[in-house]
């Protein structure tokens, strides 16, 4: 199994010196992929021009875009930008696309919900189309740069219960998955689910199954940290569901980090991707240190 370290944008504090210390570390580390994900309404950077400072500032990793919320995109506009993307990555580039779950999101970014899984399907069409050369409309010139990847960058999608799945393996190389409190019984459900709708699909490939969950390590009150964390990232939800989750967020220290990699592997993931819940750069010391002699 792979393992991937997600740049800590979603912990306060991160700066300019955070990326270039956490993009040098994680592409000379252990690692198989950098990655960030989406938010509007919160205070990260944002995923796309950080995700094309990782491709600049790496090398060796994959740069996993993770994910973005594609009904909320105009869809030559995010074709150009990951094209782009997975030009300055030399072809190193993944990307994860879904409907997201947060409707302020959707509200800030002037786009409605209304048949978001419809438009997923769509845009992803359009996507490969733009990128196989088809103009955005009857006229136009074709959308450029060319994509390095031959058809575009692998497509991840950030799917999950049975019709979502359903629809995904009509499209999607694989699923990109979480488990915020790395939950083994639930990474093996949903890795069991993800083959078994590429295999009602017909497809004779199997999905590239991607899980992860929040962790800290290597900081003082490692415990603490992880809460707090997880508390701020989950509060849009509802305080009492991101107090309940970030009293039971587990992985705050070695022993229990092995373990959900370990449990991830049995699970079938392919890859799992560490997300850190501090900004802290002796977690991602401690996390190459662990992950190297694992």
């Amino acid at each position: 199994m792979q393992i991937g370290v997600a740049l800590p944008t979603m912990a306060r504090g991160y700066t300019r010196a955070t990326t270039l210390d956490w993009c040098r570390g994680i592409d000379s580390g252990p690692f198989s992929s950098i990655s960030c994900g989406e938010r509007i309404t919160f205070h990260n950077q944002e995923m796309l021009v950080t995700n094309a400072a990782a491709a600049a500032l790496t090398e060796n990793v994959r740069v996993f875009v993770n994910l973005i919320v594609l009904p909320t995109h105009p869809i030559p506009v995010i074709a150009k930008q990951i094209a782009t993307l997975d030009v300055l990555c030399d072809g190193r580039l993944t990307v994860g696309v879904g409907i997201g779950g947060r409707e302020h999101d959707y509200l800030a970014a002037g786009a409605s919900m209304e048949r978001r899984h419809q438009r997923l399907d769509d845009g992803v069409a359009q996507l490969r189309s733009l990128w196989a050369g088809e103009p955005a409309f009857e006229g136009a010139d074709p959308l450029g740069p060319p994509v390095v990847q031959a058809g575009g960058p692998p497509l991840l999608a950030g799917a999950m219960g049975p019709k979502a799945l359903a629809r995904a393996a009509k499209w999607a190389d694989g699923i990109s998955g979480f488990s915020i409190d790395a939950n083994a019984e639930g990474m093996a459900v949903a890795a069991a689910a993800a083959k078994q709708a590429w295999l009602t699909e017909g497809r004779s490939d199997a999905p590239h199954i991607v899980s992860g969950c929040f962790y800290s390590l290597g900081v003082e009150d490692s415990q603490a940290t992880l809460g707090g964390f997880t508390y701020d990232y989950l509060e849009i939800f509802g305080r009492g569901f991101a107090q309940a989750m970030s009293d039971d967020a587990p992985v705050w220290n070695p022993d229990r980090l092995l373990l959900a990699l370990d449990d991830a592997e049995s699970a079938g993931v392919d890859e799992f991707i560490l997300v850190p819940g501090t900004v802290d750069p002796r977690c991602l010391e401690a996390t190459i240190e662990l992950v190297a002699n694992r």
